[in-house]
């Protein structure tokens, strides 16, 4: 039996999504599911939806920009969430939060509060292993898994090489071709494909495959899609 490799991504809390999009594509022990970040934020149960993942060998996740804004908290979060604590943070820890709460870090917050310390550790250790992106072949074909895309993209450019900025923060281009082959493309999330093509369905572009279908919005989906098959799965 051939082991599937999928992709999904911008999951934003929408934890009845994540569930239904699961059955529907019955994803299996052996097979792969990569999220490709912003699990997290907006939607109410971010953290549901990460202790669930946490749980699954078969689910790897990949940071987005949600995740490293809130990484940039654990230091003071990992404190305790007090009123006290967060009266003593610094400037930089202040303009950190300030950051993350415009972005819609709020019930994450919430979420966290609700847990033990234990767990709340568990779940700072996990986010803080989020890899910043993957890369994996399928049928001769090489996809690199990223959640923002290549910014300030150069063929001659290591992954390696790419900041933080440049893999989770910058917006994509349509550029009409990225490499020289026509055998390696770029899947990625964080910018809503309504955005990008008007349309809450998975976009695909020359060598790059937008996914985020906008599940946190009114109008949105959550999208996912099937590397081995180019299958596209959808939950409104």
């Amino acid at each position: 039996m051939i082991n599937m490799i999928y992709v999904m991504s911008d999951l934003h809390g929408e934890y009845e999504k994540y569930k239904a999009m699961l059955d529907k594509i019955q994803l299996r022990d052996e097979d792969t599911l990569f999220v490709l970040g912003d699990v997290i934020d907006r939607g109410n149960q971010g953290i549901r939806i990460l202790l669930d993942m946490m749980n699954r060998e078969n689910v790897r996740p990949i940071s987005g920009n949600h995740e490293y804004m809130a990484s940039c908290c654990f230091g003071w979060l990992k404190n305790g969430i007090t009123q006290e604590n967060m009266n003593n943070l610094k400037d930089e820890q202040v303009q950190d939060l300030a950051d993350w709460m415009a972005n819609g870090a709020y019930p994450t917050i919430r979420e966290l509060t609700l847990l033990s310390r234990d767990e709340q550790d568990a779940v700072f250790e996990y986010v803080l292993n989020f890899s910043l992106y993957e890369v994996v072949y399928v049928n001769q074909q090489k996809y690199i898994l990223v959640h923002a895309g290549l910014g300030n993209f150069n063929p001659l450019k290591e992954l390696s090489d790419y900041t933080i900025d440049e893999l989770v923060w910058q917006r994509p281009k349509l550029e009409k071709r990225l490499f020289d082959d026509l055998e390696t493309f770029v899947v990625c999330g964080h910018t809503p494909t309504p955005l990008i093509c008007g349309e809450a369905k998975i976009y695909h572009y020359h060598q790059q495959i937008f996914i985020d279908c906008g599940a946190s919005f009114q109008g949105g989906k959550l999208g996912c899609l099937c590397l081995d098959t180019m299958e596209e799965y959808y939950i409104d």
